[in-house]
């Protein structure tokens, strides 16, 4: 059932996650949940604002330090504030400052905004998710807790069966495809009480059987192009997003592009 919910400005908080990548438009720019999201609140609300401050690659401490003052000086109707992951998925992670930086990062937040909205991110199936699971659920139990003592709504999307599917997966294996993010959007937007376009949940259809020739393949792809490239920017201290601006680091009237 539909809440009476009134948006008329968003902030979107965060990293790759939050910019869009990996739902990449024609012009190679990333589109992504969060400007999907800003585009059907904008038809609900005349004179929409949105920004988008995230950056890919950016640690929690970054966020912190970039974006949060500039969000809560925005005092938004809904702030969105997906980060810490990057953190928890490096081989070396303090998950205690990460979630001081986290309540940090929320308590300067909530009382600027009319609601805040935080993320249990969701987890490709494999083997880097089972090594890195235990920090995971760490980090989405704090938000949890958060999220209680705060008064903010919590979004799981690691809970979901299809967004754990591989297909909902690009082939860098970190970012969501176009339609990973069109069913994140969905979730969101029923998350702040608005009425049900579709199931985000809805499973995908039976896959047919990948060769195991196939399978390799694609992990030497992977290897080759994504997965070395990433340590290089580990070993020395590199991020894909050195020197790249915030998405959209204004709150500005929003007209969401034509397909």
């Amino acid at each position: 059932m539909e809440m009476n919910a009134s948006y008329t400005s968003f902030v979107a908080v965060g990293d790759s996650f939050t910019e869009g990548m990996s739902d990449l438009l024609p012009d190679g720019s990333y589109r992504g949940w969060a400007d999907l999201l800003a585009g059907r609140l904008a038809a609900r609300a005349p004179g929409f604002r949105y920004a988008n401050l995230a950056v890919r690659g950016k640690l929690i401490g970054q966020i912190v330090d970039e974006q949060v003052d500039l969000a809560a000086a925005m005092r938004a109707d809904v702030v969105t504030l997906v980060g810490g992951l990057n953190d928890a998925l490096r081989p070396k992670c303090d998950m205690g400052r990460v979630r001081g930086l986290l309540e940090e990062a929320v308590e300067k937040l909530t009382p600027s905004c009319g609601q805040l909205v935080l993320m249990r991110s969701p987890g490709r199936n494999g083997p880097v998710m089972e090594r890195f699971r235990p920090r995971m659920e760490e980090l989405f139990s704090h938000i949890d807790e958060l999220a209680a003592r705060h008064g903010a709504l919590v979004v799981d999307l690691y809970g979901s069966q299809v967004l754990s599917d591989q297909r909902m997966w690009d082939v860098d294996r970190l970012h969501l495809t176009a339609e990973g993010h069109r069913r994140v959007a969905e979730a969101v937007w029923q998350t702040l009480g608005l009425g049900a376009e579709h199931d985000w949940q809805a499973v995908l259809p039976s896959a047919a059987r990948v060769r195991w020739a196939a399978r390799r393949a694609g992990d030497l792809r992977f290897a080759r192009q994504h997965l070395g490239p990433w340590i290089a920017r580990r070993v020395t201290g590199r991020s894909s997003g050195d020197g790249l601006p915030a998405k959209r680091p204004e709150l500005l009237p929003y007209e969401p592009p034509l397909p």
